[in-house]
């Protein structure tokens, strides 16, 4: 399923972007959902990361698409953002709120699909990220998305997905790696992605596979805010 969120005051081009997007995921045979807002204001207010793409006019009321863009990258910095406006002359400065491009008005349904493919390899990219990994002198890699948690022992590392892999390194390393995916740690030798956590009680975390995490003391505060804020910006957690 693709979230797909139109910021557009104008009736007519609104729908047409409707359209467009009708034809297209049915060529594609998938999926899609749409919220549109006729303003930013509403569309900003309690914002949450929820959307895969964002198209967003330019020439909105009461708060231009540029400026709504800066605040939306405040707190999502990943949501897929095309300008759809009159005023291509913006172009340069939308690369400063991470626009991957823009659709100028009067929209085409050949440009519009061409940037529509571009979008969703952005997606797809992200989806199948993977981590490399060196296996018995290997290069291996693991797709980040199946990794419920990754802990470590002395200086063996263990990726725990639907089969458990150990290497040799370093957590803070991991650490690194996989803070762009949202994976949070609970005590100094574990990583956990959230999207597998099913319940958190007191001192200790349950995943979908019945895995039970410890949260260490001097961490609990700064987990819960942690889990806090992915949950606030549209991370979910595992719900069967």
């Amino acid at each position: 399923m693709i979230n797909i969120a139109i910021v557009e005051d104008e009736d007519q081009s609104a729908d047409i972007l409707n359209d467009y997007l009708a034809e297209y995921f049915t060529e594609k045979g998938e999926e899609y959902a749409i919220a549109r807002f006729d303003e930013a204001v509403s569309f900003l207010s309690e914002y949450k990361a929820v959307y895969d793409i964002v198209f967003m006019d330019i020439e909105l009321p009461d708060l231009n698409g540029m400026e709504a863009a800066e605040k939306m990258r405040i707190n999502d910095t990943q949501t897929v953002l095309i300008f759809v406006t009159n005023m291509a002359q913006f172009a340069v400065k939308g690369y400063e709120v991470d626009a991957l491009d823009f659709i100028v008005k009067p929209v085409k349904y050949p440009v519009f699909s061409r940037k529509l493919d571009k979008a969703l390899n952005v997606i797809a990219k992200r989806v199948n990220a993977t981590i490399d990994i060196m296996l018995n002198g290997v290069l291996t890699r693991l797709a980040i998305g199946d990794l419920r948690y990754v802990e470590i022992e002395k200086h063996t590392l263990r990726y725990h997905a639907d089969n458990t892999v150990e290497c040799w390194g370093t957590l803070k390393k991991v650490e690194e790696q996989l803070a762009p995916y949202s994976f949070l740690r609970c005590n100094n030798y574990c990583l956990v992605n959230p999207k597998f956590i099913v319940k958190v009680e007191e001192f200790e975390i349950k995943l979908n596979d019945g895995t039970v995490l410890q949260i260490s003391r001097p961490r609990k505060q700064n987990f819960m805010k942690e889990l806090a804020a992915y949950l606030g910006k549209g991370g979910k957690v595992f719900n069967g």
